[in-house]
């Protein structure tokens, strides 16, 4: 029998007295044991069982992280019914899409406001909608509140004993059905078994162990099989304690609260730490400019092949700037894990210079998550890592990945033709990326359907170019075009902070509009990508790009859930800007064009 309620039953058994969960309520951090933990689960079970969820019933989770989601995420499979994960920040009409699709015939909702959305978007499959938060919906009778279920459960529990469904979950049952964001469309459920997870779990661990002694910080959306899978199932089948990120806005001060001994995260999260480091640094005296350099490239070296020299002097820069800069993440961490996108080298470089492992790992949705990633032993910066034990990996023609192994969806909920397609002819899964084998750890190069195919017949990988060009302190974002035109150009959206503090010392007018049409502005951008993309061929780099005046939103579509961005949308959204980039390129090839007709006549 393995299943995950059962592996959690095993873990309670061991460490039952152990903290399970933290989270922070009126300002004041609250603890739960294993052996609680599994007490909330059981009456949840029971209050679930009493409302007709049974065996392969599909139970959505519409809320942020809180101990609540993963208590009712194991409620749901230790009835042998089906997980739905839905993202909080989806539209009306999106929630509804997958509560149709997805047969989902009750939801829990953190808010009273994403309660009356699940009412709003609602099919005739949907019986309830149980509550987290209390409200005023909790008076509708198809709106339950969820201390209510679990009271209720919780008497059940106590006049019955324990509920022993769990025990008749099998390996290919399906657990979970995990809705991907897509750039483009009508989202896919993916459908996960036990068995899919627990391999992945099982597989992943021994590249990277968690033990009981590990406190791991939340803050990506459990709606994500990353966080899920690697955060909250890993943790919890370890006996790790799972510590709940108020919100996104104070991970910063969680962490130092919390002190864990884990982080998992993705890239962009990492990428503004090193900022704000590098910002405090640039504000600081002349001494503790060159003081810092010289204590992260002497330590980048060290992370690399240790020398008689950086062997002496890291005690004192680890005293004098390593150790500060851990501080500020708690202290106790031993490990950064990052996923979701591809890291860029030197921010690993610089926090593997401070002490901080970084293990980068790779995977989607439909393997579980993880494919590849880096042990801990053998980290390889650059690199997404070895493929996991028991999972087989190979290359096609043009580079794509493809994998097969236990770890892999059994397709996709409702859509055999998606999920044929998904398949190649020998039961290979196509992950849709680029990428290459060396000494047996993999490198990604970009999304199969990002590369930009030039009419010079030159192919573009855009990520390596966004994410050389972000590294300029004035960039947050840029994205690439020229897919079937003669080059490459950029939208960038500006890190505004910075560039204020720039243009405040050029007397440049202030907002974000008025400064935007400066040329001294135009200037800088044209200077920095001059300067960020220095390794790139000719062709690679953006010959004219377009700064936007705000920020990618997810309320525009052009981010998904999990913050990727959507090229196709910001094609019609920006349309006019992309299009203005080319007109004279395109205007002149015209002309040219009748030339020579004319000439020929």
């Amino acid at each position: 029998m393995r299943n995950l309620p059962a592996m959690l039953h095993e873990t309670v058994s061991s460490y039952h007295n152990r903290d399970a969960l933290l989270w922070k309520e009126d300002g004041i951090w609250h603890r739960m044991t294993y052996s609680v933990f599994w007490q909330r689960i059981q009456s949840l079970a029971y209050g679930l069982q009493k409302l007709g969820i049974q065996a392969q019933s599909k139970v959505a989770i519409l809320s942020n992280n809180r101990p609540d989601w993963t208590i009712a995420d194991y409620a749901i499979l230790t009835l042998g019914a089906i997980s739905v994960p839905i993202y909080p920040t989806l539209t009306e009409a999106q929630i509804g899409y997958i509560l149709d699709n997805g047969d989902v015939e009750i939801v829990f909702a953190e808010t009273p406001e994403l309660a009356e959305k699940v009412r709003s978007a609602a099919t005739d499959k949907l019986r309830y909608i149980i509550l987290f938060q209390p409200g005023p919906l909790a008076n509708n009778t198809s709106v339950l509140a969820y201390r209510d279920v679990l009271e209720t459960g919780y008497q059940l529990l106590e006049a019955q004993g324990q509920l022993d469904t769990w025990q008749e979950v099998e390996e290919q049952d399906i657990a979970t059905i995990c809705y991907t964001s897509g750039t483009t469309g009508n989202p896919k459920g993916v459908m996960l078994t036990h068995g899919n997870l627990i391999t992945n779990i099982v597989e992943t661990g021994k590249y990277i162990p968690i033990t009981t002694g590990d406190t791991k910080l939340s803050h990506l959306p459990l709606s994500h099989i990353f966080e899920r899978t690697c955060g909250q199932f890993t943790a919890t089948l370890s006996g790790a304690t799972i510590a709940y990120a108020e919100d996104i806005s104070t991970v910063a001060a969680n962490i130092v609260e919390v002190k864990p001994t884990l982080l998992m995260s993705v890239p962009r999260f990492y990428e503004k730490v090193y900022a704000g480091v590098m910002k405090t640094v640039q504000d600081s005296s002349g001494f503790k400019r060159w003081l810092f350099r010289t204590a992260i490239r002497s330590g980048v070296k060290h992370s690399q092949k240790p020398t008689l020299g950086t062997r002496l002097f890291r005690p004192l820069f680890d005293k004098l700037v390593y150790s500060k800069v851990r501080a500020k993440m708690g202290g106790n961490l031993r490990l950064l894990v990052s996923g979701g996108a591809a890291l860029s080298p030197y921010i690993a470089e610089f926090f593997h210079a401070i002490g901080l492992s970084v293990s980068e790992g790779y995977g989607l949705t439909e393997t579980s998550p993880v494919i590849s990633t880096n042990p801990l032993d053998a980290i390889r910066i650059g690199t997404v890592g070895r493929p996991i034990p028991g999972l087989e990996i190979k290359t096609e023609e043009d580079g794509e990945i493809l994998v097969k192994g236990p770890s892999i969806m059994t397709g996709y909920y409702k859509d055999p033709q998606a999920t044929a397609e998904a398949f190649d002819e020998a039961g290979w899964f196509r992950t849709g990326d680029i990428g290459a084998l060396q000494d047996g750890y993999l490198r990604i190069v970009e999304r199969k359907k990002n590369i930009l195919v030039l009419t010079t017949g030159k192919n573009v990988a855009p990520f390596p170019i966004e994410s050389a060009l972000s590294r300029s302190p004035y960039i947050s974002q840029a994205i690439l075009f020229g897919d079937r035109r003669k080059y490459v150009t950029a939208l960038i959206v500006p890190d505004f902070p910075a560039l204020s503090e720039w243009a405040d010392r050029q007397s440049l007018p202030p907002g974000r509009h008025k400064m935007l049409q400066q040329q001294a502005v135009t200037e800088l951008y044209s200077r920095e990508i001059e300067r960020t993309l220095q390794d790139f061929a000719p062709f690679e780099i953006p010959k004219k790009f377009s700064l936007l005046a705000r920020d990618l939103t997810l309320e525009d579509g052009e981010l998904t859930p999990s913050m990727k961005v959507r090229t196709h949308v910001l094609q019609n959204n920006y349309r006019a800007e992309i299009d203005s980039m080319y007109e004279e390129s395109e205007n002149s090839e015209e002309i040219e064009k009748k030339a020579d007709n004319l000439a020929s006549m």
